[in-house]
């Protein structure tokens, strides 16, 4: 006969903060869908992070104090809460990523999977961010950072909560002091690590100890509350009526919960994804949640509008809702190729409502609330622990790429991943696009020693190759390429088109846009470094033209600094060029997954609108002279019936782009075939 476990304190039902979790939960819904409609609609997380805390906290509480309390049973709620929607998402991406994925994207599919499962989701995309990183819309389970803060706090926060239970350690206290050094570690390392801060616990515990806090005060400071409200509450019925009305604590509780909407409306449409954030930005959530339940359901908008029938149901399906939208959304996005049209979010999102009802209805309501309690924990337990394994062995190995063997193969044609650079090493890129007239790596520009904090910490000097800006009388003519990686593709053309009287120069730093701002060298950036040199060398060389590249095109501003610093140095003809055609994933990959059957040679699937708006502008706008003119690229690649995506029989040899962007030699040559020779020989 088993022994059944203490039954948990259970908090009073509070059909408002279903309301509130309403509201956290379209709030990022929408801004995952529509992000131009409430730009901060991310911080709907943070809202739920301070609900957990005070319900968490309220039912750790009372059960102390009521003797009650069991780790067994708190565990054994939170799996049937979480586990039943958390695993039906991680099975069917799983499933369907096994049909639209490509080996890359399932083998780290099958990696975020073993990390949900194991609730360390936020570790494994903070050591993911960075440079070399995939676009985070093309992560089906992204969102399960935050549900991975979570759970870590549900481990680590009621056995904190007994220990000082058990020694008789003040509770607010303790909360206070966790919840300042948290606060206190965000605050700081937003200004060091803004990834870190974002992802790590010890930077957002302080969001879910302001629940705890509240918890604290409703339950053990309820007299003295209600006291305070009724002395405030008097001062505002004073200022506020003529007559006489008695102090309730209603009138104080109306103006705590409009303010707590204010500062959450507030929040959703200052902050936006260009602020650092959590830091400080992130008190102006945690403060409107926190004044939102402190207000209590009898507040008017508490009362009126979060506990409207539509916005508490709602606030029933905002878990799975949360779990299934992101998901959809981002597999919607993997698909297409591209930001899915309108019709198609609208599409995700009206799925994703259905999905979390159905899981609500028919999963999370059976589970949490029938029978046969112990063995569901079992089951639900051992189908987490296989789920997890299943998507550590996908990541092991290699995402099964027999799955798609033919497409894989021409997709690892152009892999091209740090530090390898495969692809550049197969077709002897590093050659054609003179590496050695780059300042990418700290090595081209200082004596001796090794960068430090990306700082060098010797007198920079000119190592770079000497063909690179030296004059060599052999040549009657000369060009120079000056820019970032962009303006550095365009020389296999260029040296393999122009004529033989023409000496071709180059000062190109990959992620170096040009700036002619730079007087003196720099110890502390390559880019100022690469810049200063090449200003050195035209000024020296004083080249026929030069040709200026960047990724994405140049800013009139620019073009005219330029000019004018270039004409005084007596240059007789400058190109700009405009940006090349960008997709918004790799090419290779886009034509392996949505344009593999029919192979077309043009396509606007994928392509970067922004980039043809760009582009627009700039032949609107550029100021156009004897000397400075602008070389249209878009206009070659690009006509009415969509981008080139290669230019010959052979696809994969005349693919255009390898990346998202960055021209091939083929197309290199293309260009300067067909366009960029005859403007610079003037032909």
């Amino acid at each position: 006969m088993t022994t059944p476990l203490p039954k948990l304190f259970h908090p009073k039902y509070r059909p408002d903060i279903d309301g509130l979790r309403a509201i956290a939960v379209l709030s990022v819904v929408i801004f995952h869908a529509f992000p131009a409609w409430m730009k901060g609609g991310f911080i709907g997380v943070d809202v739920f992070f301070v609900i957990s805390g005070f319900l968490i906290s309220t039912i750790i509480f009372e059960s102390l104090d009521k003797g009650t309390f069991s780790f067994a049973e708190f565990y054994s709620r939170r799996i049937k809460r979480i586990f039943p929607a958390l695993l039906l998402v991680l099975i069917a991406s799983y499933a369907f990523g096994w049909f639209v994925l490509l080996t890359d994207e399932y083998k780290q599919l099958g990696k975020h999977i073993a990390a949900g499962a194991g609730f360390i989701a936020n570790f494994v995309f903070w050591n993911e961010a960075g440079y070399f990183d995939n676009s985070a819309e093309t992560k089906p389970l992204l969102h399960l950072w935050s549900l991975g803060i979570e759970e870590q706090f549900y481990i680590a926060w009621p056995l904190l909560l007994w220990l000082a239970w058990k020694k008789n350690f003040n509770l607010l206290v303790l909360i206070i002091f966790i919840a300042s050094i948290s606060f206190y570690l965000n605050a700081k390392g937003i200004k060091q690590d803004l990834v870190a801060v974002f992802y790590s616990p010890q930077t957002r515990f302080w969001e879910l100890l302001c629940g705890s806090l509240l918890a604290w005060l409703a339950l053990y400071k309820k007299n003295c509350l209600r006291a305070i409200k009724l002395t405030i509450d008097g001062w505002l019925i004073k200022a506020a009526y003529r007559g006489k009305i008695e102090a309730d604590g209603r009138t104080l509780c109306h103006v705590i919960s409009f303010l707590g909407c204010t500062v959450l409306i507030f929040g959703f449409y200052r902050i936006t994804k260009d602020v650092n954030f959590p830091g400080l930005w992130a008190i102006i959530p945690v403060l409107g949640a926190f004044l939102i339940i402190l207000a209590g359901p009898t507040a008017w908008i508490n009362q009126k509008i979060l506990s409207n029938k539509l916005v508490v149901w709602f606030g029933l399906i905002s878990f799975p809702l949360y779990l299934w939208h992101w998901p959809i959304l981002s597999f919607a996005r993997i698909i297409e190729s591209a930001v899915p049209s309108p019709g198609i979010r609208i599409a995700a999102v009206g799925l994703s409502i259905l999905l979390a009802w159905m899981t609500y209805k028919l999963v999370e309501g059976p589970i949490r609330f029938g029978k046969n309690s112990q063995f569901k924990v079992v089951t639900l337990i051992f189908l987490m622990v296989i789920t997890g394994f299943v998507g550590y062995i996908t990541y092991s190995k290699n995402g099964f790429a027999f799955r798609m063997k033919d497409r894989e193969d021409f997709i690892n044609y152009f892999e091209n991943s740090f530090p390898n650079w495969s692809y550049f090493k197969k077709i002897n890129l590093p050659m054609e696009w003179r590496s050695e007239c780059a300042f990418f790596n700290g090595d081209k520009y200082r004596e001796e020693g090794k960068l430090e904090g990306g700082v060098t910490n010797s007198k920079p000097v000119d190592k770079i190759d000497d063909s690179c800006f030296r004059t060599d009388s052999r040549f009657d003519k000369r060009v120079l390429i000056w820019g970032d990686s962009h303006a550095q593709s365009l020389s296999p053309g260029i040296v393999k088109y122009i004529p033989r009287e023409w000496q071709v120069l180059q000062i190109a730093s990959s992620g170096c846009a040009p700036n002619p701002n730079i007087d003196s060298p720099s110890r502390a950036s390559q880019c100022d470094q690469s810049n200063y040199f090449a200003m050195k060398t035209i000024r020296n060389v004083v080249p026929d033209v030069v040709v200026i590249a960047q990724a994405d095109g140049h800013s009139s501003k620019v073009v005219a600094e330029i000019s004018s610093k270039l004409k005084a140095f007596g240059i007789k003809k400058i190109l700009f060029l405009g940006p090349t055609p960008q997709w918004e994933s790799d090419l290779p990959k886009i034509f392996a997954r949505r344009l593999w059957i029919t192979k077309p040679k043009r396509t606007f699937i994928g392509v970067k609108q922004d980039v043809f708006a760009k582009n627009d502008l700039l032949l609107r706008n550029f100021p156009a002279d004897e000397i400075s003119q602008f070389v249209d690229i878009i206009g070659l690649f690009c006509d009415s019936n969509g981008c080139l995506t290669y230019t010959d029989d052979d696809i994969k040899e005349t693919m255009t782009t390898w990346d998202y962007g960055h021209l091939t030699p083929s197309a290199s040559k293309y260009l300067a075939q067909h366009l960029l020779v005859k403007r610079i020989v003037g032909d």
